[in-house]
């Protein structure tokens, strides 16, 4: 199989040449390979050599044969090292499979590699000290976003078509806005958290992957996305397959339109730009179109986000993994230092956050059907933007809280619904001048993904993307 073909196809394309006989699952496996290696020569997204054989996977799973990355932040594979992007983390193994990677494994997916992400997924850049910066193939001056940004930028570039990531306040949907790709955040309860963890950030943390097409991402949501019995979170099942929903008229929705961040950050005047087009695209198509947002707190967002700092820190307290801290990045060490000092009231505090982002969220669902937002504030960062090793966060004074108010300023749209637990999605709608890709972000109430997935399909008729091709593209 030559590079440009596999390049050229999302997972059910390669899929359905498996399924036909024309390729095999072990040439799909070599040509990845390659094109694993030769996009990460370009833009260091591998977090360590490839797997050598491939993870096990079930041969009749839907995705059988499909290549796969995984996040150094976990799905933990059993058996797989990991380092959770940190130097100070070197012999960790995983024991056994997060409930989510066994559901990979089942899915058929060949799991070739695992990707690079920020020290313990804090930032919205993945630069870790440990591996430098994950350059973006659009723009290898520019960041691939964070925390998933080496998933992002290997499926931008076309080495695998889809990858897994995960988000507690973004970390899906900013890569995605970075890198032209879909990243869809899912409901609060749609996938699995298990076995080692309750709930995944105090229920901020969703796990899924990013794609180039809404196809693929209603066939993987299909395949992953059931709750597990005995979690505390389960979404209600979809009305009917996702797979299904992307071929329905979800009918005339009512569809609110705003590119003003809660926080009164400035929103670059390009972005601002895409998302009213998109505005106008969702009227042409049909719907109710109105300038509208839903009212929430942007210090009660923050406070609430400390629920995530607090758990990252506690799990990695609580492992009794032993840390020489002074081989941590700056801020990893301010997050343990405040999880260490925190108090059952401080913790009580964040929860009483959420419910003030939780609550009007829920009423503003209740009259609209979709909320239209851009993903970023901003065009794609450059290298060294947000520093998370920054020496100023071992200093007196400096807090969590100051860095979540820094990279919000750059992605204020995202966290609010991991505080809140609604579905969102990342659609690359458009792309500035300079030819950098800008996301456009879509929420639905909680567990209306199909609705979400629904419009992505018509969007991705109306304002098609996939022949856009970045300047980094193993094809």
């Amino acid at each position: 199989m030559e590079l440009h073909e596999y390049a050229d196809l999302d997972a059910v394309g390669l899929r359905d040449l498996i399924r036909g006989g024309e390729v095999t699952a072990a040439e799909v496996e070599q040509t990845a390979r390659r094109a694993l290696d030769l996009a990460h020569a370009e833009l260091n997204a591998l977090a360590r050599p490839l797997f050598d054989p491939a993870l096990t996977h079930d041969g009749a799973g839907p995705f059988a044969g499909v290549p796969f990355v995984i996040k150094d932040s976990g799905p933990f594979a059993r058996g797989v090292p990991f380092s959770l992007g940190s130097r100070a983390i070197r012999s960790a193994v995983a024991r056994e499979d997060h409930e989510l990677m066994a559901r990979f494994r089942a899915a058929g997916l060949v799991a070739l590699g695992q990707t690079t992400a920020p020290e313990f997924g804090l930032s919205f850049a993945t630069e870790p000290v440990k591996h430098g910066p994950t350059r973006n193939p659009w723009a290898p001056d520019r960041g691939a976003g964070g925390s998933s940004g080496g998933a992002a930028a290997l499926v931008a570039a076309g080495a695998v078509p889809f990858a897994h990531g995960n988000d507690g306040g973004g970390s899906l949907r900013v890569p995605a806005s970075c890198c032209g790709l879909i990243g869809l955040k899912p409901s609060r309860g749609r996938t699995p958290s298990g076995p080692l963890a309750g709930e995944a950030g105090f229920g901020l943390i969703a796990e899924f992957g990013l794609t180039r097409t809404v196809r693929d991402t209603a066939l993987l949501l299909d395949a992953v996305g059931a709750p597990v019995v005995g979690e505390k979170y389960a979404a209600p099942a979809p009305p009917r397959p996702h797979a299904e929903a992307i071929r329905t008229n979800p009918g005339r929705l009512r569809v609110a339109v705003t590119t003003s961040a809660w926080s009164g950050v400035a929103v670059d005047r390009q972005v601002a730009e895409v998302v009213l087009a998109a505005g106008k695209a969702l009227e042409w198509i049909g719907h109710d179109v109105a300038e509208a947002s839903v009212q929430v707190d942007p210090d009660s967002i923050v406070e609430a986000s400390m629920l995530g700092a607090y758990a990252t820190g506690g799990a990695i307290l609580a492992s009794g993994a032993r840390l020489d801290r002074s081989l941590l990045e700056a801020l990893s060490r301010r997050v343990l230092a405040e999880t260490e000092a925190a108090t059952a009231l401080d913790v009580m505090a964040a929860v009483d956050a959420q419910h003030r982002v939780t609550r009007p969220v829920g009423r503003f669902f209740a009259e609209h059907d979709l909320l239209v937002t851009p993903t970023l504030a901003r065009l794609p960062a450059p290298h060294g933007t947000l520093d998370s090793d920054d020496p100023a966060y071992d200093e007196p004074g400096a807090t969590t809280r100051t860095w979540l108010r820094r990279i919000y300023e750059y992605g204020p749209f995202t966290a609010a619904f991991n505080v809140s637990g609604n579905p969102a999605v990342s659609l690359p709608l458009g792309q500035s001048r300079e030819g950098l890709p800008i996301g456009a972000q879509l929420v639905a109430a909680h567990g209306r993904e199909d609705l979400l997935l629904a419009v992505a399909a018509q969007l991705e008729q109306a304002v098609p993307w996939k022949d856009r091709r970045p300047s980094v593209f193993v094809g």
